[in-house]
């Protein structure tokens, strides 16, 4: 397999893999993505440099985005609010590869980046009704911390996020 940084190419096909992603999420009653969440963000993520892919002979077989800011980070009580973090989003995993281990290489290639960028924490948002994300990241070594990011849409809808986090490295500075 290969990581590696998306590039406009994987444009179309991101767009299948995701819609798919949320054909399976919604059959499971877990309706937080739709057919412009996070599908329409591509094209910026990826002018930004911040969207990886991991593919299997030219497949896109799961994707996240890595950045250093999220609008909810402020909600929750951060174990230390004043480390650097890196803060994961968006990410799928192909519904043709679960169940293979991807998700499990994709969370330690998404924590060995923040390390290798210098940061102590990769951090996350889930929301409160996405339980199987939500056992996958505790699965993974995520903690859950303290708080609520309660994104309120032009509709009125709510979704409530619970913050997760890992340290890149178990050495203390």
């Amino acid at each position: 397999m290969n990581f590696r940084l998306a590039t406009m190419d994987d444009l179309p096909q991101l767009k299948k893999v995701y819609k798919k992603i949320i054909e399976n999420m919604n059959k499971n009653n877990i309706y937080i993505w739709d057919e412009i969440y996070p599908c329409e963000l591509f094209r910026d993520d990826i002018e930004n440099n911040c969207l990886y892919v991991l593919t299997e002979n030219n497949e896109i077989a799961s994707a996240f985005v890595l950045c250093d800011s999220n609008v909810g980070s402020d909600s929750v009580q951060w174990e230390s609010k004043h480390d650097e973090a890196l803060y994961m989003s968006r990410f799928g995993v192909n519904v043709d590869y679960l169940k293979r281990g991807v998700g499990k290489r994709m969370i330690n290639l998404a924590t060995e980046l923040a390390r290798d960028k210098g940061v102590k924490y990769l951090r996350l948002f889930v929301a409160d009704i996405n339980e199987p994300a939500t056992n996958f990241y505790i699965k993974n070594g995520f903690q859950k911390v303290e708080g609520v990011y309660n994104e309120i849409f032009d509709d009125g809808f709510v979704l409530r996020g619970f913050g997760f986090e890992i340290k890149t490295s178990t050495n203390e500075d």
